[in-house]
C-alpha cells in the first residue's frame, strides 16, 4: 500500500468496470489518479467520490488530439508515475454472416488506441522522479487459447500484448517497467452482455484488489484467475479436444453462408 501513496496515475476505460475500480482503490492508498474515459458525466460522478481523483474526458482513438490531452495531463501533474491502459471494448462476430467492420472497430480501441495512450504517458513517465516508473497495459487471458466468435477482440489483445512485449525492450534502458495483466472474465457491464457461460467470473473489487496488490512486485506479466489459466493450458495442449469442447454445434447452408447460387 505504501508503495502507491503519492504516486501519480494515469487510469483509461475508468468511468466503469474495471477502470472505474482500481482508480477508487489507487486513490485509497494515498495514489494521485487521472481517471480518463469517454463519459464525462460518470467522470464527475467518480471524482466526487474521492478527492484524490482528477477527472479527464478523451476519445483514445482520437489520435488528432493526443496533443491537446498531453497539454491536459501537463495541466494536472508535470509528470505521471503509472500509466494504467485499460479501456477497451469488445464486439462478437456471429456466423455465417459476420459484420466484418467489427474487426476494424475494436482494433481501433483495443490496439490503436492504447498505442495513442502510450504515446501520450511515454514523456510524462520519463518525467516521473521515481526510479522505475511504469507502463501497465490490460490484456485478456482470451489470448490463451481461441473462443467462437472472438476473432476481433482476441486478435486486438494479442496484437497488444506482442506490442507491449516489445516495447519493453525498448524501454529497458530507461529503466521504465511494462506490464500485461490478463484477466479472465470480470463482473462489469460489459461482460454482462454475453450470452454464454463465464467460468470463474470474479467479482470486480476483487479483481482490482489482485492488480492493485500484484503490481507492487513488478512483474512483466501475470494472469488470473489462476483456474482459468490452467484451463487454458491445458486447450493449447490439446487443441482438437478443446475445438470440440468450445466450437458451435451448428452447420450452414449456402443460403445461410451468403453463397452464389
Amino acid at each position: 500500500m505504501a508503495d502507491d501513496f503519492g504516486k501519480v496515475i494515469w487510469v483509461t476505460g475508468a468511468s466503469s468496470g474495471l477502470g472505474r475500480s482500481l482508480a477508487l482503490q489507487l486513490a485509497e492508498r494515498g495514489a494521485l489518479v487521472i481517471a480518463s474515459a469517454r463519459n464525462e458525466q460518470a467522470l464527475q460522478e467518480l471524482a466526487a467520490e474521492h478527492a484524490n481523483i482528477r477527472p479527464l474526458c478523451l476519445d483514445i482513438t482520437d489520435a488528432e488530439a493526443l496533443a491537446s490531452v498531453s497539454q491536459r495531463l501537463l495541466e494536472i501533474s508535470p509528470h505521471l508515475d503509472q500509466a494504467i491502459l485499460n479501456a477497451g471494448v469488445c464486439e462478437y462476430l456471429d456466423f455465417p454472416n459476420p459484420d466484418w467492420e467489427a474487426v476494424t472497430r475494436v482494433m481501433q480501441v483495443n490496439f490503436f488506441g492504447s498505442v495513442n495512450c502510450v504515446q501520450v504517458a511515454l514523456p510524462l513517465l520519463r518525467q516521473s522522479p521515481r526510479a522505475r516508473p511504469g507502463l501497465v497495459v490490460v490484456a485478456s487471458q482470451a489470448t490463451a487459447a481461441p473462443f467462437p466468435r472472438a476473432e476481433a477482440y482476441g486478435a486486438s489483445k494479442a496484437a497488444l500484448q506482442y506490442f507491449c512485449d516489445s516495447l519493453r525492450l525498448d524501454l529497458a534502458s530507461e529503466n521504465i517497467d511494462v506490464c500485461v495483466v490478463n484477466p479472465g472474465f470480470v463482473d462489469t457491464p460489459l461482460t454482462r452482455r454475453n450470452d454464454f457461460e463465464m467460468p470463474f467470473l470474479m467479482d470486480v473489487d476483487r479483481a482490482a484488489s489482485l492488480i492493485v496488490d500484484k503490481l507492487q512486485s513488478r512483474p512483466r506479466q501475470f494472469s488470473f484467475p489462476l483456474r482459468l489459466s490452467l484451463l487454458l493450458g491445458l486447450a493449447r495442449l490439446l487443441p482438437s479436444a478443446w475445438q470440440k469442447l468450445v466450437a458451435p454445434a451448428r452447420r450452414y447452408s449456402s443460403v445461410d453462408a451468403g453463397a452464389d447460387s
